[in-house]
C-alpha cells in the first residue's frame, strides 16, 4: 500500500510537470504555425503532435543514452536558444520597420516559411522538448523504489511505467493546448515575444543540465535538481508568462482604441 501511495504521488507531480512542459511545447508549435493559412495550421499542428508523440517515445526508450551523451542535451539547448534569439530579433526588427510607415508601405510583406519547412522546424523543436521532458521525468522516477525486477531501456519497469503515463498525459494536454494557443496568439499577437522568451528560458534550462553533466563538470551534478534552481526556473517562467499575457491584453486594447 505504501509503495502504491508513493508511486501515485510521484505520478501526480510528474503529470503536473509534464503538463507545464507540454504547454511550453504547444506555445512553440502555435507560434511557428501562426503564419500559415487556417487549414494548413491544423495540418502542421497534427504533424507536430505526431512528431511530439514519436520523439517522446524515442526519448523514453533511449533515456539512458541521452543521459550519458552530454552533446545530445547541448544540441537541444542550442536549438531552443537559436530559435528564441532569431525570432525575438525578427519581431523586434518588424516593430522597428512598422515605426516608419512610409517605408513600410513600399516594402512587400515578409513571408513566413512554407508548409513543409514549418513542419521541419516544429519537429526539431519537438525533439528538444522531448529531451527536456524525459530528463525531467527520469529525475523524478529514479527517486522511486524499484517495483518488480524487469527493466526497459535500462530503467526499472515500475519507474518506466510512471514515466510513460506522465508523458502520455502530457501529450493529451498538448493536444488541446496547441489549438488554444493558436487562437490566443491570433487574438493577442503581442504574446509572441513572451512565447519566444519562454522557449529561450527552457533552452537555458537545458544548458544548465549540460554544464552539470558528469563529463563536463562546469556546474555541480546535483545543481539542476536543487531546490534553488528549480524555484528560480519556475518563478522566472511564471513571470514571463503572466507578464506577457497582461502586456498582450494591454497591446490589444490599445490597437482597438486606434
Amino acid at each position: 500500500m505504501e509503495l502504491l501511495l508513493e508511486y501515485g504521488w510521484v505520478l501526480l507531480v510528474l503529470v503536473a510537470l509534464e503538463g507545464l512542459l507540454a504547454a511550453d511545447n504547444a506555445v512553440v508549435m502555435a507560434v511557428m504555425v501562426k503564419h500559415l493559412p487556417r487549414e494548413q495550421q491544423k495540418k502542421a499542428l497534427f504533424y507536430g503532435l505526431l512528431g511530439a508523440f514519436v520523439m517522446r517515445f524515442a526519448a523514453l526508450f533511449m533515456i539512458t543514452l541521452i543521459v550519458e551523451l552530454w552533446w545530445v542535451q547541448a544540441i537541444g539547448a542550442a536549438y531552443l536558444l537559436f530559435i528564441s534569439a532569431k525570432n525575438l530579433y525578427d519581431l523586434r526588427k518588424g516593430h522597428d520597420d512598422d515605426d516608419d510607415t512610409a517605408e513600410a508601405d513600399d516594402k512587400p510583406a515578409k513571408k513566413g516559411s512554407g508548409f513543409w519547412m514549418t513542419v521541419v522546424k516544429v519537429e526539431a523543436a519537438d525533439l528538444a522538448f522531448a529531451i527536456d521532458s524525459m530528463l525531467a521525468a527520469v529525475a523524478l522516477a529514479v527517486t522511486l523504489p524499484h517495483w518488480g525486477e524487469w527493466e526497459i531501456g535500462g530503467i526499472n519497469g515500475g519507474q518506466f511505467t510512471v514515466m510513460f503515463l506522465g508523458g502520455m498525459i502530457g501529450l493529451i494536454i498538448m493536444r488541446f493546448a496547441a489549438q488554444a494557443f493558436v487562437k490566443l496568439l491570433q487574438k493577442y499577437p503581442q504574446l509572441e515575444t513572451a512565447a519566444f522568451l519562454i522557449v529561450g528560458w527552457v533552452g537555458v534550462k537545458l544548458t544548465v543540465m549540460t554544464l552539470a553533466h558528469k563529463d563536463i563538470g562546469v556546474l555541480d551534478e546535483s545543481f539542476p535538481h536543487s531546490f534553488g534552481w528549480k524555484t528560480t526556473f519556475w518563478t522566472v517562467l511564471i513571470i514571463i508568462a503572466v507578464g506577457g499575457y497582461f502586456m498582450g491584453v494591454r497591446g490589444a486594447k490599445k490597437n482597438e482604441q486606434k
